[in-house]
């Protein structure tokens, strides 16, 4: 029988087989051969009312509640007396259970984000939260009137509020990214220029590291892109800073940039340890850290590769990271080529 089946189809087949034993024996017999048909007619038709009753009150009746239950959108046109295909049937509800499936697994994926990130938060308010806490109790206490640490205490704690500015601030710029109702201020511009701003631009940083910039012999070409400056200076400035913060004391950022036919090419390398390798795939993540430690000395809100990344891919482009343990990391990104 064909697995395809419908009731009515189901239920003809199932009547002309059980009515073949009675044919068979009144062949044999001396009935007339017209009440022989006439007998085989009404085996048959019993048959198929019982066989079609019992399939739609005890099996396909229940079938099409459950199929229009789990594809309602897809159904509206099934009417209560259409037949369903078994096969049809069969392969919708697969269907139906693997996108569940997934469902169920890319909630439970955001759900851990979610969890994580709430972590990530409570603990980034609350360390600078904590932090003017106790200097402002300790000047209520009296180190106020002290001389030696009240200046001291009071400039730690606008350090605090700075950091908490900063980190808000992030938290503003990345729930603008994810809308991807960024409005991108389009021009084309010098992208060595642009990198050249931005390394004057934390020389404070450069100089308190021992650090210095420069680029590679690829940056030799001047190289003109089509973006929104303001934004990309933004992404150029968050990877140079992080090359700085990781890198070696006394060593070098390079910028390299390179002309790959629609689009330009820009790396920013560092000397420092590397990424170990199982944290390269999260390393945009929001509040992602690395090391816990070692990134909280370093500073920072913990959210700027992601808003490097929103920014790049609002271009339509992408960004990337590759690094070597104990060989520093490269950090690149494509923008649209405006030769």
């Amino acid at each position: 029988m064909n697995s395809n089946s419908s009731p009515s189809k189901i239920a003809i087949t199932s009547a002309l087989l059980s009515s073949v034993v009675p044919v068979l024996f009144m062949l044999f017999s001396n009935l007339a051969i017209w009440k022989i048909f006439a007998l085989f007619g009404l085996t048959f038709g019993v048959s198929y009312y019982v066989i079609r009753l019992l399939l739609e009150r005890f099996i396909y009746r229940k079938i099409k509640i459950i199929y229009k239950t789990i594809h309602q959108s897809n159904t509206q046109h099934l009417n209560q007396n259409d037949d369903l295909l078994i096969d049809q049937v069969s392969e919708d509800v697969s269907i139906w259970a693997k996108e569940r499936k997934e469902e169920v697994a890319i909630l439970q994926e955001q759900e851990s984000y979610r969890r994580e990130f709430v972590g990530n938060l409570s603990h980034e308010l609350k360390t600078p939260i904590f932090q003017m806490q106790g200097y402002i109790d300790t000047l209520l206490e009296g180190a106020l009137s002290d001389p030696k640490v009240n200046y001291k205490f009071l400039n730690k704690a606008s350090k605090s509020v700075d950091r908490l500015i900063e980190l808000v601030d992030d938290l503003t710029s990345i729930s603008r990214l994810e809308t991807k109702n960024v409005q991108l201020d389009m021009s084309e511009f010098d992208i060595r220029q642009l990198v050249e701003e931005v390394y004057d631009e934390v020389d404070y940083l450069l100089k308190e590291r021992k650090i210095t910039c420069d680029f590679s012999q690829s940056a030799d070409i001047r190289f003109h892109v089509r973006a929104d400056r303001r934004r990309i200076k933004q992404v150029l400035i968050n990877l140079v800073v992080n090359a700085i913060k990781y890198g070696k004391e006394s060593g070098k950022v390079i910028c390299g940039i390179y002309d790959i036919d629609e689009n330009v090419l820009i790396e920013i390398s560092d000397d420092g340890d590397g990424i170990p390798e199982h944290a390269l795939p999260r390393l945009f993540e929001r509040f992602y850290r690395v090391e816990q430690s070692r990134t909280r000395e370093a500073g920072g809100s913990g959210l700027g590769l992601s808003i490097a990344k929103h920014i790049v891919e609002a271009h339509a482009q992408t960004i990337k990271v590759r690094s070597d343990e104990g060989k520093g990391a490269t950090f690149g990104f494509t923008l649209q080529n405006a030769h």
